[in-house]
């Protein structure tokens, strides 16, 4: 006998409500799974059908760090164009650089930033709305001219002094070898420059050695943000309550607080220097006048781009030093014989290094200090991206691992070779245009000088000083185990310092 209405009458709530639950889920997942492989506005593009049809593969892989990785694994397998969840495109041709973020003529529309993930950033100068963003970026312009960073010099240089000062007397371990974590160190440089230029005063981390509290806050407060981002668009009425979950997803409020009372300490000061408040508290005109609040958030936002990015950066680049000796030697080579004494090794010395320069697009092409996609929505109306037409309203993502990865751009892609950019003709047919660092368009990064600047001073510094190797396996598998969200989850990366001029 079969299973009859007669008998689902006859059983009890607690039973027959489950069942009916479950049933109802099924089937609405079925039916959406349906729905997005064969009638989806995007069933045109290849992907994988789980993909296609469930947008939960697209959230766990961003939860867990893994959306880079699972994004160039899938554009290996089904091209330049991938659909990666029901609603969203991945893109690794060079065009759609263009395409989704380059400048557009009067009157066209912009594919903004994402909601999603940029609800944290409406009012800075990552995330703003597009006429908001073009005032916010004409204030901070001023403090990124090429006369403002001959302003700054000698406080970088001040910095970059106490950290070469900082390494050459950390104490050695049990067997004598200097070992150090440059990629705390670097945090620590760059945490200090960008404090003082944004808050007018540093966080003390390489005097100190160690994080400021406010610092460890923004590194703990990243790897939440993936959870608050997720719960923010799934889940807005919990919200609320995820910080008894997630204690660190409450950093937001101390970093406001501390950010507030810094500058207004800064202010009080009433004195002109060469930093970034002075640039936004300055404007010419009422345009382009930012008020206290976003003065605050600019502030906050300068601090985390302009320190994790460059120590990301910079660690990718040691990283690959100590893997290639060859090349170390090489710029080892370079640096030690262009300047005569330490002291000539400043601002307007560095851009002569152009192996040095080499060495740092290759490291960045092959760890990109953005792993993330940086997210944007197809505006109103649609567009066409790479010839084709997207429909309005789908997401669009910018993979920079997955792009530098990709056979379709790079010879040799998972090779290291400096010697790509110094136009050796085995690398004639690499598409150079797909490496974007910085991004491009009227949002690419505002702060792509200063950063170059920085890490050309401390790397010809590090270099000019000491040799530098492997300290430890687990250094040696460093790239391997960094986790991807919207930074680096950077661990250390353990390294021997032998001083180059004993």
């Amino acid at each position: 006998m079969g299973f009859t209405i007669s008998d689902v009458r006859g059983l009890s709530p607690s039973v027959w409500l489950p069942l009916a639950l479950v049933t109802l889920v099924t089937t609405y997942l079925l039916l959406t799974a349906i729905y997005n492989i064969y009638f989806h506005p995007l069933r045109i593009y290849p992907g994988p059908k789980f993909r296609a049809a469930f947008l939960f593969p697209y959230i766990l892989a961003f939860l867990t760090g893994q959306s880079a990785l699972s994004a160039a694994r899938m554009h290996a397998m089904y091209g330049e164009i991938v659909r990666v969840a029901p609603n969203r495109l991945s893109y690794t041709d060079p065009q759609a650089y263009r395409d989704i973020r380059g400048h557009r003529k009067g009157g066209q529309g912009e594919n903004g930033k994402d909601p999603m993930f940029y609800f944290l950033n409406t009012k800075n100068v990552l995330g703003a709305a597009r006429d908001y963003h073009a005032q916010v970026r004409r204030v901070l312009s001023h403090g990124f001219s090429a006369k403002s960073m001959q302003d700054q010099a000698p406080l970088i240089t001040r910095y970059v002094d106490l950290l070469i000062d900082r390494l050459h007397h950390h104490k050695p371990s049990h067997d004598g070898r200097k070992v150090v974590d440059l990629s705390a160190w670097f945090n620590f440089a760059t945490f200090d420059i960008i404090g003082d230029l944004a808050f007018g005063a540093p966080f003390d981390c390489v005097e100190n050695g160690a994080y400021h509290p406010w610092v460890e806050t923004i590194v703990e407060f990243v790897k939440a943000i993936g959870y608050v981002v997720t719960v923010d668009t799934y889940a807005p009425a919990i919200l609320p309550y995820i910080k008894y979950i997630i204690p660190s997803a409450t950093g937001q409020e101390e970093l406001i607080a501390f950010a507030r009372n810094r500058i207004a300490k800064r202010l009080e000061l009433n004195t002109e220097r060469p930093d970034f408040i002075d640039t936004m508290t300055n404007a010419k005109s009422e345009e382009t006048t930012l008020s206290r609040t976003e003065v605050e958030d600019n502030a906050q936002f300068l601090i985390f781009a302009g320190s994790e990015t460059t120590a990301s950066a910079l660690s990718g680049a040691v990283y690959f030093l100590a893997k290639h000796p060859e090349v170390q030697a090489k710029l080892a080579a370079e640096v030690r014989n262009e300047f005569k004494e330490e002291s000539e090794i400043d601002i307007f010395g560095v851009p002569k290094l152009t192996y040095m320069l080499a060495v740092l697009d290759e490291s960045m092409r092959m760890f990109p200090p953005v792993p993330s996609a940086l997210p944007r929505v197809c505006q109103p109306g649609g567009d066409v991206i790479v010839g084709k037409p997207v429909p309005a309203g789908t997401g669009l993502d910018l993979y920079q691992w997955a792009i530098h990865y990709s056979e379709s751009n790079f010879t040799k892609p998972t090779e290291f070779h400096p010697e790509r950019w110094l136009g050796d003709p085995r690398f004639d047919t690499d598409r150079k245009d797909a490496f974007q660092p910085f991004s491009i368009g009227p949002r690419n990064c505002i702060g792509k000088n200063l950063a170059y600047m920085e890490m050309r001073l401390i790397l010809a510094r590090l270099v000019w000083n000491f040799d530098i190797s492997f300290a430890d396996d687990e250094s040696k598998k460093w790239i391997d185990i960094c986790e991807m969200f919207g930074v680096w989850r950077r661990y250390p990366l353990n390294m021997v310092l032998t001083p180059a001029r004993a």
